[in-house]
């Protein structure tokens, strides 16, 4: 009889138990690099929301994302407080894990998403503090020549 893992069954029972995009971003741990504000509390709120769903915090650099957000091809008017790099995309703002999950997943010829501004009840502006408000925003894909289009509608 063979020895049983309990923790790779419990890891399988809760593979089927998630949403598909997201059982896939916990299998290849997919690491963030960010650009943030040190102080910045919800950027810390989003990075802890992405690793509880299955990404891996990388590299931080604490000095503003302006630069980071110009190089990687995501204009000031879809800005936010923190843009991320995760393999080759940019993730400007609170981008909810699933779609980041469906774009690493899916492959599409785009610079990455993007939620402008920091709308309240998107992951990292969804704390305590907001008495459970949810406004409702767009994730837009940006596309390489930096035209916006909608990517997903919450609310």
């Amino acid at each position: 009889m063979q020895n049983i893992d309990r923790r790779q069954i419990l890891k399988g029972l809760l593979t089927c138990l998630l949403p598909m995009d997201l059982a896939m971003a916990t299998s290849n741990q997919t690491t963030i690099e960010i650009w943030k504000s040190p102080t910045c509390g919800c950027c810390h709120d989003w990075v802890n929301y992405m690793t509880k769903n299955g990404f891996t915090l990388g590299k931080v650099h604490d000095d503003g994302n302006d630069v980071a957000r110009k190089k990687l091809g995501v204009d000031i008017q879809y800005g936010s407080c923190h843009t991320a790099l995760i393999d080759g995309y940019a993730f400007e703002g609170h981008v909810p894990a699933r779609d980041v999950a469906r774009v690493l997943k899916e492959r599409p010829n785009i610079a990455g998403l993007a939620v402008p501004g920091m709308p309240v009840g998107s992951p990292g502006m969804d704390g305590p503090e907001y008495k459970g408000r949810k406004d409702p925003y767009d994730v837009l894909a940006i596309a390489k020549n930096g035209q916006a289009k909608l990517y997903h509608r919450y609310g």
